[in-house]
């Protein structure tokens, strides 16, 4: 199974075609080509590519020390992040400004903007080295137990172990932790609402969180301004809450954009919400909130193919971008490699 930012393997395409006005809908990249690879986030300003298990690299904007090359200008070639793990990489994730990485023994390192509210996680004794910046990266100690995943949001981080436990810390002025306050800061802690349940994935946007729990439920806390949570509303979220509108669904992946979110189900469908100003939820006519989920379709080529199957999907600040698998062949190679 393909995944934008979780690794395996990744569809590229050889583009056919240019267009130069916003699509309302889903169209097709022209041909595509599989190859292997390891994990590929980024954003707007910071793109990251991990080549192998153990070189990460990263190129685009520099302030605030985002790149972790003791640098604070844009560079435009990919070099190697020279931090200091002895152990190979595994994941990797980026906000724009702020960047994580984990290791293989499940250590976390943290690099880029710190501006007093915490979201590297270091500590005092780890601040800022330049104009609000950290430019290489810094070992997350305060973790008590190995990580398995890690999201950067827009001011904060969220970190996932391996036993499905959620840690969070930095900025916390819209309930972005969903810890029920607004008190944020740089130690991690746990979210009491999900100490009991097993989330098996973790996307933040801007200013919002959305949590995915091994029973198929999506969860979604923090900023609502723009309908991202999913609730029928632009209200705040304190803690987490379940999206009622996917409760009849078992979601298997999801993502947020800064201020719209996405979710796939176990049966191929693509539910977005949130932020439609830019056409971004792939719906046309759709307002510029949308604050429930609504069914991206996806129009059918006379081909002889069959249905869409939703296999991922990747949102950015006004786009977005999933793969589908249409053929049974590419079925079966999708279940070949789950």
């Amino acid at each position: 199974m393909g995944f934008c930012g979780f690794g395996g393997k990744v569809m590229v395409v050889d583009l056919g075609w240019a267009m130069k006005t916003p699509c309302s809908g889903p169209s097709p990249m022209g041909f595509w080509r599989v190859f292997e690879c390891w994990p590929l986030v980024g954003s707007t300003l910071l793109p990251l590519l991990l080549l192998d298990k153990s070189s990460l690299v990263c190129r685009g904007y520099g302030g605030f020390g985002a790149l972790g090359h003791s640098v604070y200008t844009r560079e435009l070639v990919p070099r190697m992040v020279q931090g200091p793990w002895s152990d190979k990489i595994k994941h990797i994730a980026t906000s724009g400004t702020h960047t994580a990485a984990i290791t293989e023994s499940g250590e976390l390192y943290t690099w880029g903007r710190e501006e007093g509210d915490g979201r590297l996680g270091l500590g005092p004794e780890r601040g800022p080295d330049q104009a609000g910046g950290l430019s290489t990266p810094g070992k997350v100690k305060a973790l008590p137990v190995p990580v398995a995943a890690v999201a950067c949001g827009g001011f904060f981080t969220m970190a996932l172990t391996e036993q499905g436990q959620l840690w969070c810390w930095g900025a916390n002025a819209n309930y972005e932790l969903g810890t029920g306050d607004k008190v944020g800061g740089w130690r991690p802690r746990q979210i009491p609402s999900l100490e009991k349940l097993r989330v098996v994935q973790v996307a933040c946007g801007g200013y919002h969180t959305l949590a995915l729990t091994d029973d198929g439920k999506v969860r979604s806390w923090g900023h609502g301004g723009r309908g991202q949570l999913g609730h029928s509303s632009i209200q705040n979220e304190k803690v987490p809450k379940i999206i009622e509108a996917l409760a009849e669904e078992r979601v298997i992946s999801i993502a947020c954009g800064g201020t719209s979110s996405a979710a796939v189900t176990a049966t191929g469908n693509l539910y977005m919400w949130g932020n439609a100003k830019d056409s971004q939820l792939g719906v046309p006519g759709l307002p510029d909130i949308q604050s429930s989920p609504v069914q991206v379709n996806f129009l059918t080529e006379d081909d002889g193919l069959g249905p869409h199957r939703v296999l991922s999907v990747a949102v950015g600040a006004s786009h977005a971008i999933c793969l589908v698998s249409r053929s049974s062949s590419s079925n079966e190679l999708t279940n070949s490699d789950q």
